[in-house]
């Protein structure tokens, strides 16, 4: 694709950017990248994901490119996030902007996130028990109900979990839709207002942001984009509102390491 700016301007191109028209630009960008379905391919269960070759050695290159500015947004908590890269670890918004990390090395903030109430927790919990293959996971600021490996349950469990929320009308509470996945987190917070205040610190601040996500958790980002002078790219979708999509993870993985070989 063409790009829209000329090679002295100082804004980000405009469209999917070509990686040789991003590079002169990274020292002014900031890359921010959702994980499940973006970097890495979906798997039947949320531990079975994997790192490919070279991914992690290519996200060094890239924080060391941007002088820090790049960082991993996603659902997942952010001792989750560090355990799936290993040793490796980077500046980080986890839990659907409940957790931040602003600099390698540098503490997690819990930005003022309450924990799911205990017994809505239990509550919740016990929809796995409609099926077999529905999958548990406590991330502690939400809890998930997975069913790629029980698709026939989808509806079962969007109506169960509709029951509690009738019974609980002023419960703070958001229900996320996702692949395969059903997301229940405090409504105070999103991936959105993670990423907001990321940008409010160095060495984001004052950058343009790039942020690349696939998932329906992943909208609240893309619509805040032009706010920030920043681009929104999808992957395996071409979702509302972005500047251009990827086909799959992988096409996201190729592109990233082109930057850094232009």
């Amino acid at each position: 694709m063409q790009q829209d700016s000329s090679p002295n301007d100082d804004s980000p191109p405009k469209t999917v950017p070509v990686p040789r028209s991003l590079v002169p630009h990274l020292s002014k960008s900031a890359i921010l990248l959702d994980i499940d379905g973006t970097l890495l391919d979906l798997a039947p269960t949320p531990r079975e994901v994997w790192v490919p070759p070279g991914l992690a050695s290519t996200l060094e290159r890239l924080y060391q490119r941007t002088g820090g500015a790049m960082a991993l947004v996603s659902g997942r908590s952010l001792n989750d996030i560090d355990l799936i890269f290993a040793p490796e670890q980077f500046p980080a918004v986890g839990g659907h902007g409940a957790e931040m990390r602003v600099s390698v090395g540098s503490e997690s903030v819990a930005r003022s996130a309450p924990p799911l109430d205990t017994e809505l927790k239990l509550r919740l919990a016990a929809i796995a028990k409609l099926s077999p293959g529905i999958l548990l996971e406590d991330k502690g600021y939400s809890l998930a109900l997975h069913y790629r490996l029980a698709p026939h349950a989808e509806k079962a469990i969007y109506e169960a979990v509709s029951l509690i929320r009738a019974d609980l009308p002023n419960a703070p509470i958001e229900v996320l839709p996702g692949k395969c996945v059903c997301e229940i987190k405090h409504s105070g917070f999103t991936k959105a207002t993670g990423v907001f205040e990321l940008m409010n610190h160095e060495p984001f601040k004052g950058r343009h942001p790039l942020f690349i996500g696939d998932d329906v958790t992943d909208e609240s980002v893309f619509a805040i984009m032009p706010d920030l002078r920043g681009l929104a790219f999808s992957v395996g979708r071409r979702a509302q509102g972005v500047n251009g999509h990827f086909d799959e993870p992988s096409d996201v993985r190729e592109w990233l390491a082109h930057l850094l070989d232009d």
